[in-house]
């Protein structure tokens, strides 16, 4: 067991150290050099390095490079669409071993139950997951949620060992307005972190958010408001989700000078992509690909993460530290082939070993039935406010399109790639429908729908046919939530997300192949999106301009109204 006195006779060598990695060479974060010597931990903790320790246990590291564990510094785990377990099954062996996540998805649709499930999950995770707490559910006061968090819920929700402070305040507006249901939920945290969420702020009014004690931001997506928000004291976490592709924007900025005020996250990222393309790991390869220093990538991935969110026990492999150590081939490859969380080396077995936490979340589809009528959209005059799609962004474009009206609807028009979206309010409140036009999906039939729609989750689903677009909703109260798409009536292909209408219960291997399939799918509906479904589910978040849609109408996010 560890303790005091037990981790300092280690550290000294008056006792065997439980483990040693030996043969290996330390990437030091302070100077950028390779050390020899051994890396000798006592429980979950380094106690030695650059010396030579005996040890109960010594794995063999030779030729192999070590870094610290990667923290991902702001993601929603239920955008990997499957549960935490799986997400710590499916990242961890890839070298991540802290996870700040909030939880905001599934609180959205259950509230404090979902949050405290991943507070029970975190206990048994072989990473180290932190949970923020969700600062705004639902986003704002344009759309229809499953569930509220008001300040006393947010307030009985602290204390748990997994809490690190506030999760991203997304209501900007509220705050620089100085909003009295905001400033409740500030003040609850003022002092403690207080994670931030402002994309193309500036100004004054980016002097006034940050003034409210908001620390951290991810939503900066060209190097010039990256720069300003490093300027006025905020750490930048530089994101590479699914949809939302910012790296090589901010990657020019990202030195050895600016390294301990930049850090990686990817908010947002699927299996397929993370089977595809990698993690954070993915994101170190590319940076180091573009010319940033491996110290300063390598810096960003870790202590400077660490250090950002008050993390003073990890991101370094150094005596004190937490054992979150990850062993690779090479720097430049980012390719892990021992990893230890905790002092636990990653393993099947390792997992297989965890105590489960049963989900949450079930039969959260209560939508109405819909039909192809109630997919129409009525209008006097022909100028159609349209979203326009920006590909490996959630940054929309506020268009403006003629489209005719005939019998009274404006109906989709694929040849000039302008297709029907809606919203379906699923959550048993109100059954709203909105409708409304979207272009950049290319596609030219069928319809796809989802009940992964940020952050309400309410249906999300696009069209060129309505019978299709009926066909496809109503499918997702049969499955529990999920992704569906579907062709002259018939489903092509679906994944069923029973979790809330967020996450899977099958491993993160099925949710790729079933992904796959779904891809393949929207492509032959002649889809030219890479990820068609998270760039769905973004169309629907009324945080991010310019323009969205929610189960209340189109929303103007510039204007912060709902376009009558």
């Amino acid at each position: 067991m560890s303790t005091l006195e037990t981790r300092i006779a280690q550290g000294k060598g008056d006792a065997p150290a439980d483990k040693v990695l030996r043969g290996g060479k330390i990437f030091d974060l302070m100077t950028g050099e390779l050390l020899d010597g051994d890396i000798a931990i006592c429980g979950d903790t380094i106690v030695g390095i650059m010396d030579t320790y005996d040890a109960a246990e010594v794995i063999d590291v030779t030729g192999l490079i070590l870094v610290p564990g990667f923290i991902d510094t702001h993601l929603h785990i239920e955008s990997s669409l499957v549960t935490p377990f799986e997400f710590d099954r499916c990242v961890g062996p890839r070298g991540v071993t802290t996870a700040i996540c909030d939880p905001h998805e599934i609180a959205n649709v259950i509230g404090s139950d979902g949050i405290r499930y991943f507070q029970q999950a975190s206990e048994h995770t072989l990473m180290d997951i932190k949970v923020q707490l969700s600062s705004c559910v639902p986003s704002t006061h344009m759309e229809t949620a499953g569930a509220e968090l008001h300040a006393p819920e947010i307030a009985a929700l602290k204390g748990h060992a997994s809490g690190l402070g506030l999760a991203e305040f997304m209501n900007y507006p509220g705050v620089i307005f100085r909003d009295t249901g905001c400033m409740e939920k500030l003040a609850l945290f003022e002092g403690g972190h207080i994670d931030g969420h402002c994309p193309l702020l500036t100004g004054k009014d980016l002097n006034a958010y940050i003034s409210a004690g908001i620390r951290t931001e991810h939503e900066a997506t060209s190097a010039e408001e990256a720069l300003e928000k490093l300027r006025k004291g905020m750490r930048v976490l530089i994101r590479e989700g699914s949809v939302s592709k910012d790296l090589h924007a901010l990657q020019p900025l990202l030195s050895e000078r600016t390294a301990p005020y930049m850090c990686l996250c990817t908010d947002d990222r699927n299996p397929l992509d993370i089977g595809e393309h990698g993690h954070l790991d993915y994101m170190i390869r590319e940076l180091i690909r573009l010319g940033t220093p491996p110290l300063a990538a390598y810096r960003a991935a870790s202590l400077s993460a660490a250090e950002a969110f008050g993390l003073k026990d990890r991101g370094q492999i150094a005596p004190g530290k937490r054992a979150d150590i990850v062993a690779l081939r090479s720097l430049e490859a980012c390719d892990a082939q021992m990893v230890m969380a905790g002092g636990v080396v990653v393993t099947d077995a390792a997992f297989a070993a965890r105590q489960i936490v049963p989900p949450v979340g079930r039969q959260s589809v209560k939508a109405p039935t819909v039909s192809a009528t109630d997919f129409g959209h009525r209008g006097n005059k022909v100028e159609t406010d349209v979203i326009g799609i920006r590909e490996g962004q959630i940054l929309t474009d506020h268009l403006h399109e003629d489209i005719e009206i005939a019998d009274g609807d404006k109906r989709p028009d694929p040849a000039r790639d302008l297709i029907r979206i809606a919203v379906v309010e699923r959550h048993g409140k109100n059954g709203n429908i909105a409708t409304g036009f979207v272009k950049g999906f290319g596609l030219k039939a069928g319809a796809i729908a989802s009940t992964v729609c940020h952050d309400h989750h309410n249906i999300a689903c696009v069209g060129a046919s309505y019978d299709d677009m009926a066909v496809a909703a109503n499918r997702l109260s049969d499955i529990e939530g999920g992704f569906v798409v579907v062709k002259d009536g018939a489903v092509l292909a679906e994944l069923a997300l029973p979790v809330a209408g967020l996450m899977s219960l099958e491993p993160f291997e099925a949710v790729r192949d079933a992904l796959e399939q779904l891809r393949a799918a929207a492509t032959s509906l002649g889809v030219t999106l890479e990820e068609p479904f998270l760039q769905l589910a973004f169309l629907a978040l009324p945080v991010i301009p310019a323009l969205k849609i929610t189960d209340r109408g189109m929303v103007d996010v510039v204007k912060f109204e709902i376009i009558s």
